[in-house]
């Protein structure tokens, strides 16, 4: 039986939490680094994820402390969670060395691609 695909903010907090515990705002910046910009989580998306993820057993609670007069939550990622994120990244790392060897047929080789574009192809 196979799983639902993951979204790719469950996919970010976790692959943070395999870096080591995390408090939510170091979440939000190591998923905008590890998405290089293109994912920013708002607090909200954060936290419903993090909810989602505690209930389902992935990650757990790893401590609390104040910082500046505001209180930190600490998350790690479990035994579980580490699996779960592992089969995620072989799916991912499948479909995209499926689509690889599919372009790579599909395009021509050079030689072939300008003999179809002099010809009135298009590549």
């Amino acid at each position: 039986m196979s799983t639902p695909e993951m979204r790719e903010p469950t996919l970010l907090v976790l692959t943070s939490l395999a870096g080591g515990r995390k408090h939510g705002y170091g979440l939000i910046g190591d998923a905008a680094e590890l998405s290089e910009g293109r994912v920013r989580l708002k607090v909200g998306t954060l936290y419903a994820v993090l909810d989602r993820l505690l209930d389902q057993g992935l990650v757990a609670e790893a401590g609390e402390e104040v910082v500046d007069g505001r209180l930190r939550r600490y998350f790690e990622l479990t035994d579980t969670g580490a699996d779960v994120l592992d089969a995620e990244v072989r799916r991912i790392e499948a479909n995209a060395a499926a689509a690889r060897a599919r372009l790579t047929a599909w395009r021509p080789a050079p030689a072939t691609r300008s003999i179809h574009i002099r010809l009135g192809g298009v590549s």
